[in-house]
């Protein structure tokens, strides 16, 4: 008796890699969620052999894709051999949303404060990790300057 087909929505959750040394198969794992419920999640291993949709898993899906697979559930028949789902159909139903290939800002932590430095200007804006407002630095050589008056304001009492 052949094993009916079964149809699932999730999320690619990470990277792609090839099945083989030529790219003609495809590895991939499935976070299929079915209902709201953290303790009803499943992260599902899933295998490609057909080559033309093994190359579209490998070089055009990303992590965070949601995916609408269907195939047959191949479950263990020793303690080596692993559960999987072999993928015959496969649909991208939308896109992870996409970084800019250059960030135009980034955020760096120094010990107890968080600093944002944005590309378009020189000024750093500061906060502290609970996120208040510390000031602005002109340039980033004067976060060290702008932390020595907070914190000798903090000491002081002042705000």
């Amino acid at each position: 008796m052949a094993a009916d087909a079964i149809t699932l929505v999730g999320f690619l959750d990470e990277e792609t890699v090839p099945g083989d040394l030529h790219g003609s198969t495809a590895r991939f794992r499935l976070t299929v969620s079915p209902t709201d419920e953290h303790t009803d999640e499943l992260i599902l291993p899933c295998t490609i052999a057909d080559p033309q949709m093994a190359h579209t898993v490998l070089h055009e899906l990303v992590p965070g894709d949601q995916l609408h697979v269907t195939g047959y559930l191949h479950l263990p028949r020793t303690p080596e051999d692993p559960m999987r789902l072999v993928v015959t159909e496969l649909t991208l139903m939308q896109p992870a949303p996409r970084l800019s290939d250059q960030a135009t800002a980034i955020i760096e932590r120094y010990g107890p404060y968080v600093c944002w430095f944005d590309a378009d200007t020189p000024d750093v804006e500061v906060f502290t990790e609970a996120g208040d407002w510390v000031g602005t630095a002109p340039e980033p050589n004067g976060i060290g300057q702008l932390l020595a008056a907070f914190e000798h304001r903090q000491a002081a009492g002042g705000e």
